[in-house]
């Protein structure tokens, strides 16, 4: 008797051959392991493959301006839906026994430990809040508990709520805390976005309660769910490494939001929606986000360097996101990993982005001539 091999239908193999190189990003768990495993110039493995290399390659290759097809069901999504899903046990696992092992790691040093885990929070930040963010748009349980469990990992779970009902909704408007302003440098962008979206998030779940004439204390408050992830994974770490990994769990977490951060400040930086009056905007159009079409930076964030198309249509997954073209949507210089370096700069920063944020407001609001006295008309509403 033999064994019957298994075989991959043609058209599944297709399917995986097209998937296959956003899961790309399971190559940093590696690097991350050789750096715990050996220290030293090892340490630097994971930021330069997330930053340089990427970089690299989106010279190398170019841009993929190539859409989708929108007619796509969710069975030829299949193996882009499972890095997603693989991507949070993998995550956890790498964060658990790195907890474990790094503390009491003798040929380790105070400093390598810590730059062991800010390699972690690279990961964490560039892919694990990234996919969380896939994760949350979904409509599927499994899916918004995993996008939790990750955003959990990183203690930055509301997040989920600030994105949905406050981020998406008010995008380009001064009601959202994460639309960066024009001449705003991140520096001054960070810690206010850090305090304004903790801040909204709550307040967004706090109103929906109040609308169903329950208290903010009610159990179906989300954040009692996010307090008590993050709660769990500080125990964990203290559990796993002591004190040390407690330290060392800050670190990743603090290095991740960084991350999130940088790319939210690029995402929108400077643009703006039309004010109609009596507190309404206009309709989120693809201009209203900046668009990356280049092909390697996108493998590794799945697509979200679409973020035109994202916030057009967010129900859409990431595979089949559509890329705009210059005359639909302000177009990047260059991928997140070089967009957000620059970003670190501010006189940099606003020297390559000002003059395409003003050739933007001249393009699609030429009416508006005096944009400090216009931005001063659309101040926020009271929450």
């Amino acid at each position: 008797m033999t064994d019957t091999p298994i075989t991959i239908p043609p058209s599944e193999l297709s399917k995986l051959s097209r998937a296959l190189p956003f899961w790309l990003s399971l190559g940093l768990l590696p690097l991350v392991w050789v750096s715990a495993l050996y220290g030293g110039w090892t340490l630097v493995m994971v930021p330069v493959a997330t930053w340089y290399l990427f970089t690299a390659l989106d010279a190398a290759l170019g841009l993929n301006t190539d859409n989708a097809d929108l007619a796509a069901q969710e069975s030829d999504m299949f193996w882009y839906r499972m890095i997603t899903i693989i991507w949070a046990p993998a995550q956890f696992l790498m964060l658990a026994c790195l907890l474990w092992y790094v503390p009491q790691a003798e040929h380790l040093s105070t400093l390598e430990r810590i730059g062991v885990f800010f390699g972690v929070g690279v990961i964490t930040g560039t892919v694990g809040i990234n996919y969380s963010h896939e994760l949350m748009h979904q409509k599927n349980k499994l899916e918004r508990w995993m996008a939790d469990l990750l955003l959990g990992m990183v203690l930055y779970s509301h997040f989920r709520s600030e994105h949905l009902l406050v981020h998406h909704r008010y995008v380009g408007t001064p009601r959202d805390p994460v639309t960066a302003r024009y001449n705003e440098g991140f520096h001054r962008y960070y810690p206010r976005v850090l305090i304004e979206c903790l801040v909204s998030g709550f307040g967004a779940e706090k109103a929906m309660l109040a609308r169903k004439n329950l208290p903010w204390t009610d159990r179906s408050n989300p954040f009692w769910r996010y307090w008590g992830l993050q709660i769990g994974f500080l125990i964990l770490a203290l559990v796993l490494g002591g004190w040390s990994g407690v330290g060392l769990f800050l670190v990743q977490a603090g290095v991740a939001v960084w991350q999130l951060e940088l790319v939210n400040y690029i995402e929108h930086y400077g643009l703006t929606r039309k004010h109609l009056g009596d507190g309404t905007y206009e309709h989120v159009q693809p201009r209203h986000s900046w668009n990356a079409a280049q092909k390697a930076s996108n493998w590794l964030l799945i697509n979200l360097q679409r973020h035109s198309d994202h916030h057009y249509k967010p129900d859409r997954r990431f595979a089949v996101l559509q890329n705009y073209g210059p005359e639909e949507a302000p177009q990047l210089p260059y991928g997140y990993p070089v967009m957000t370096m620059l970003a670190m700069v501010p006189p940099l920063w606003r020297r390559v982005m000002n003059p395409r944020v003003r050739q933007w407001r001249a393009m699609y609001y030429p009416e508006v001539t005096q944009w400090h006295e216009y931005n001063k008309a659309t101040t926020p509403l009271p929450r």
